[in-house]
């Protein structure tokens, strides 16, 4: 016997044995005594949004801007970074060494 046909026969069986069980199983799940589960009730619970006024939209507005309204210029920061001659910083080629700690915390408001 080759090895195709034994391969064959063995593919046949399985789906032999496989459409046999899928019967039953289907079979079992039909009979079965039908459980009813309750589906889950969502609840919509909407708190109702107080409609602002122009004014008091504005006035958020000018809140949140007015923290960010300090502006960064070179006057905002000590003059302790002395940048060397000889970087691109357009390709990519900047200086050695690093930025402190101190610098940055000047420049965020207190």
């Amino acid at each position: 016997m080759k090895s195709t046909e034994l391969k064959k026969m063995i593919k046949e069986a399985v789906k032999e044995a496989i459409q046999e069980e899928l019967k039953e199983v289907l079979l079992e799940a039909v009979r079965a005594p039908r459980q009813s589960v309750p589906s889950p009730v969502i609840e919509n619970k909407q708190t109702p949004q107080t409609e602002k006024t122009l004014s008091d939209k504005r006035s958020l507005y000018e809140q949140a801007l007015g923290e960010t309204s300090m502006k960064f210029t070179s006057q905002n920061v000590p003059n302790t970074f002395k940048p060397q001659p000889g970087f691109d910083s357009t390709n990519g080629t900047l200086p050695q060494g690093e930025l402190g700690l101190d610098q940055i915390a000047n420049l965020l408001p207190k």
